[in-house]
C-alpha cells in the first residue's frame, strides 16, 4: 500500500468509527445473531496469495465480521463488566500502532518508559495511594495478580523456587494462598502457572454480603501451620466479579501481618472509583497491601488492555523477574527502570500513551462524573427490582453492578426459578436489543445488569427494565 492510499483508507476508516462513536453502534445489535461456527464457514480455508485490494477488504470487514461483533461500547451493553474506549484513547491507540516502538528497556524507547512511570504516579495520587507505591501498566488484572503471586512465592522461599524450581519446598509442605470463595478466578489460574497448585488456594467463606470473613481467614491459616504448611499469599478483593462484593481490608491487612502474608488486592473493577471521596470506604486499609491492581480498561474509558499495577516493593517485582543478556544492556541501565524487569513479557506496548490521553483529556472531574452517573443508574435500577413483587435482588449494590432474578410470588422451587431466569436471560439477549449475562450466588441463578458504559443513558437503562419486565410477564409461570 502506497501512502495515497493509506491516506484515502485512512480517512474513511476514521469516518466510519466517528459515526460509529456518534450513535452508528446503537443501530447495531449489542449480541450478534449467529451460532458457532458461522463466520469461519463464510472465510477461505487458505491465506491468499495474492494481494487484495484494501477496498474489498474493507468492504469484507463489514460484510463479514462486523455482524460477528459483540458491541462491547454499545449503551445497552449490560454484560460482564464495563471494558470502555473513548474518542481520546482511539486515536492514541492509532498514534501507537503508528510508531510501532517496543517499550522493554528504556533505550528501547525513552517515551513508553517515562511517561508510564509519571501517568502511573497521577494515578497514585488519583486514588490516594502512599508515596511509597510505585506503579507500572500490566496488560490484564490476571497478569497483574500472577505478578504478585510470584513474588509472594519468591519472598517465602527467599528467591530459591526461583533457582531451583519445586524443589526449593520441602516435600511435607506448600505455599499456600487465600482468597474468598467469590474471588475472581484468575487466582487459580495463577496458582497453577505460579507453581503453587490448585489445591493450594484456600477458599475463604463470606458473609452475608458475600465479603470475607476475617474470622475464618485466621482460623485456614493457623489450621494450615498447625500442619507444616506455609502461609504465603492472601488475595483480596474489593468489588467481587459475580456482585462486587467488598472485602473489608483493615482487618484483612491485620492477619496478613501477623502472619507474614503478601497481601495483594484485586479491584479490577472497582479501583476506578478510587477517584470518588464518597466512596474513600471502599479502600480503607489499602496502604497496607503490598501489591494492588486495577483496570482503566474498564472504568476509565481507556481501551483494552491498560492494567495498573502497584506495589510497595518494587525491589520483589525486579528480582522476581530480571534477568540480563548481554544484548539488552545499555550505558543508562544504573539510571533508569527497565520495565521488562517489572511483569512477565520482555516486549511492552506503549499503554501509557492512551491513558495520558484520557486523563488529559476528561480530567479527573470529567471521569468521576461519568462514573457517578453510573453509579446513579444503577441505584435507580436497584430500586425498580426491589418494587416489583416478581423480582428480587440477591446482592447489595456497592457499584455499578445489580445483581437479580425473577421470582414470581407463587414459585417456591428453586429449580424452577433457576430454569426461568435461564430463558428469560436468553430471550434478553436473542432481542438484539440488550445483553446481560449471569452468575451463581448461593447456588441461585442470578442476572446482572452492569451499568458502565461511556454512551449508556438513563433511557438505556429504563428501557431494558421494560423489556426485562415484558419478556418476564411472556414467560409461563
Amino acid at each position: 500500500m502506497d501512502i495515497t492510499d493509506f491516506r484515502k483508507h485512512g480517512h474513511e476508516l476514521i469516518d466510519w468509527v466517528a459515526d460509529y462513536l456518534d450513535g452508528g453502534v446503537e443501530s447495531m445489535p449489542v449480541l450478534p445473531d449467529m451460532q458457532p461456527g458461522d463466520l469461519r464457514q463464510k472465510l477461505p480455508d487458505q491465506a491468499p496469495e495474492q494481494a487484495e485490494p484494501m477496498s474489498r477488504i474493507i468492504e469484507d470487514f463489514h460484510r463479514l465480521i462486523l455482524p460477528a461483533v459483540t458491541h462491547w461500547n454499545h449503551p445497552r451493553f449490560f454484560a460482564y463488566f464495563p471494558a470502555n474506549q473513548s474518542p481520546p484513547s482511539i486515536l492514541a491507540e492509532l498514534l501507537t500502532a503508528a510508531l510501532g516502538v517496543n517499550g522493554m528497556v528504556w533505550q528501547s524507547c525513552p517515551a513508553s518508559t517515562e511517561l508510564e512511570e509519571q501517568v502511573m504516579d497521577w494515578l497514585r495520587q488519583l486514588i490516594g495511594l502512599p508515596a511509597s507505591f510505585k506503579g507500572v501498566i500490566q496488560d490484564t488484572a490476571s497478569t497483574a495478580t500472577l505478578c504478585a503471586l510470584l513474588c509472594a512465592r519468591e519472598r517465602a522461599t527467599k528467591q530459591a523456587f526461583n533457582n531451583q524450581g519445586a524443589s526449593a519446598i520441602a516435600d511435607d509442605t506448600a505455599l499456600r494462598i487465600y482468597c474468598s470463595t467469590e474471588a475472581h478466578s484468575s487466582v487459580t489460574k495463577g496458582a497453577k502457572i505460579a507453581g503453587y497448585g490448585a489445591k493450594n488456594v484456600v477458599t475463604v467463606d463470606v458473609d452475608e454480603a458475600f465479603a470475607m470473613k476475617p474470622g475464618d481467614l485466621e482460623a485456614r491459616i493457623k489450621a494450615d501451620k498447625e500442619r507444616g504448611l506455609l502461609p504465603t499469599c492472601l488475595v483480596a478483593t474489593l468489588g467481587t466479579t459475580s456482585s462486587t462484593a467488598i472485602d473489608p481490608l483493615r482487618p484483612l491487612a491485620d492477619i496478613a501481618e501477623r502472619h507474614d502474608l503478601w497481601m495483594h488486592v484485586d479491584a479490577a473493577l472497582a479501583g476506578s472509583a478510587g477517584l470518588l471521596p464518597e466512596l474513600a470506604w471502599i479502600f480503607e486499609g489499602l496502604e497496607r497491601a503490598d501489591s494492588y491492581v486495577f483496570n482503566p480498561h474498564k472504568w476509565l474509558l481507556t481501551n483494552f488492555d491498560c492494567s495498573a499495577y502497584f506495589t510497595r516493593h518494587p525491589q520483589w517485582l525486579q528480582e522476581t523477574f530480571a534477568i540480563n543478556p548481554e544484548y539488552l544492556k545499555t550505558q543508562a541501565d544504573q539510571q533508569v527502570s527497565n520495565h521488562r524487569d517489572w511483569g512477565i513479557p520482555l516486549g511492552r506496548r506503549f499503554r501509557a500513551l492512551k491513558l495520558w490521553f484520557v486523563l488529559r483529556a476528561y480530567g479527573a472531574e470529567g471521569l468521576r462524573e461519568m462514573m457517578r452517573k453510573h453509579l446513579a443508574l444503577a441505584q435507580d435500577f436497584a430500586a425498580w427490582v426491589d418494587a416489583d413483587p416478581n423480582f428480587e435482588r440477591l446482592a447489595p449494590t456497592p457499584l455499578q453492578t445489580v445483581c437479580f432474578r425473577l421470582h414470581p410470588k407463587d414459585e417456591p422451587d428453586e429449580q424452577r426459578l433457576d430454569e426461568l431466569n435461564a430463558l428469560l436471560e436468553e430471550k434478553l439477549n436473542r432481542s438484539g436489543l440488550v445483553f446481560l449475562t449471569h452468575t451463581r450466588l448461593k447456588e441461585q441463578y442470578c442476572l446482572r445488569m452492569s451499568i458502565g458504559q461511556r454512551s449508556t443513558e438513563a433511557s438505556h437503562v429504563s428501557e431494558a427494565w421494560a423489556l426485562i419486565q415484558k419478556l418476564a410477564q411472556d414467560l409461563d409461570y
